[in-house]
């Protein structure tokens, strides 16, 4: 190979990545850098995962149409030793009834959620779980998952709401409030699996009868 002064000059004048990172931010792409720079640093962050939806049923009573579920949920090791050092943790299940509309978007019926808290007491080695305003207390985080998993009679929706041979599309999610966690553990949601918990929106077509 022969080095010539022509070379030597086109590498002198050769940017660095450095130099060109900084060229690319000062034209005003310091937010797709930005961007480029999280993921680096949180690539584990991902959602929907740790619940999911296993039966869903919307029956029509005479108190209005009501929801039951059964969900799959796994607290990872990390959520368990946050409630047992006085960590609450908070829960929401998402409801959502919608029509499909072909000249515009989507017409929501309805959006309901309802709230499930999980504590610990440590002078009675027992947890309590909330749901709905109704607590109760338990001895194993065996029983605080199966309460957690299971959704009964909850009214989404008031009597009389449908219509007879319409269609609408039902969905619901499961989900861990990150909003309530104190703040250095709202971080460890970013950078962790083990604090990362949300199922998919779980979808249905229903007629206006409340049946599939």
């Amino acid at each position: 190979m022969i080095i010539t002064t022509d070379f030597i000059t086109r590498c002198w004048r050769s940017p660095s990545r450095v130099e060109r990172a900084g060229r690319f931010i000062a034209r005003g792409g310091w937010l797709l850098y930005a961007c480029y720079v999280l993921a680096a640093c949180f690539p584990r962050a991902v959602a929907a995962e740790g619940a999911s939806f296993q039966s869903v049923r919307l029956e029509a009573t005479d108190e209005g149409y009501q929801l039951d579920a059964e969900i799959d949920i796994t607290l990872t090791a990390a959520m368990q030793e946050a409630v047992r050092k006085g960590v609450p943790l908070y829960f929401v299940v998402e409801f959502e009834l919608t029509r499909g509309r072909w000249y515009w978007l989507d017409q929501v019926i309805a959006r309901a959620t309802r709230e499930r808290r999980i504590g610990f007491a440590p002078l009675t080695e027992q947890y309590r779980v909330s749901v709905a305003g109704v607590s109760q207390n338990v001895a194993s985080f065996d029983e605080v998952k199966r309460i957690l998993s299971r959704v009964r009679s909850w009214t989404v929706l008031e009597k009389g709401r449908l219509k007879p041979g319409e269609k609408y599309e039902a969905a619901v999610r499961f989900r861990l409030d990150t909003s309530q966690l104190p703040k250095p553990f709202q971080l460890n949601v970013l950078a962790s699996r083990e604090w990362s918990l949300s199922s998919d929106w779980y979808r249905w077509t229903i007629n206006g009868d409340g049946k599939p």
